[in-house]
């Protein structure tokens, strides 16, 4: 007998941040269902990577265009649809946002610096997401 994490269901999320000037900012978004702050992620399709997704995702739910930063910084499962999810985090540096996008009309989208995006996010998953993040950008610092 198979149990439901014989097979999980893939995702890619990206971890969108930007600096302005000295400050540091991470871009979080609010879910459709429950208008909890994460990051945008969604199923990877046959065919394409995680990096792939988390760019496609970073575009339709929050209008951010950019670049994946390395390594993924971590994974997460969690449950929905009767079944498991296994979400891959990605670093997205952002280099352009777009004043309109896909999912502008069901989502809201917040630029914030690391302390506000810790104390949004209600998964604790996801914080573990914003650290690994805040880890790889401080050591990446000069």
């Amino acid at each position: 007998m198979s149990s439901e994490t014989d097979n999980p269901i893939a995702q890619a999320s990206a971890v969108p941040y930007r600096r302005r000037g000295t400050r540091l900012e991470f871009c979080l978004i609010t879910s459709i269902s429950k208008g909890h702050w994460g990051f945008p992620k969604g199923i990877i399709d046959p065919g394409e990577t995680a990096v792939q997704t988390a760019l496609k995702e970073a575009e339709e739910e929050a209008g951010l265009y950019g670049e994946i930063e390395g390594e993924p910084l971590g994974e997460y499962e969690y449950r929905k649809w009767g079944t498991v999810l296994v979400v891959t985090g990605l670093l997205m540096r952002v280099a352009e946002e777009a004043e309109h996008w896909d999912e502008a009309d069901v989502r809201r989208r917040l630029w914030c610096p690391p302390d506000e995006a810790r104390a949004n996010i209600c998964r604790p998953e996801v914080r573990e997401l914003l650290d690994a993040a805040l880890e790889r950008i401080e050591s990446q610092r000069p």
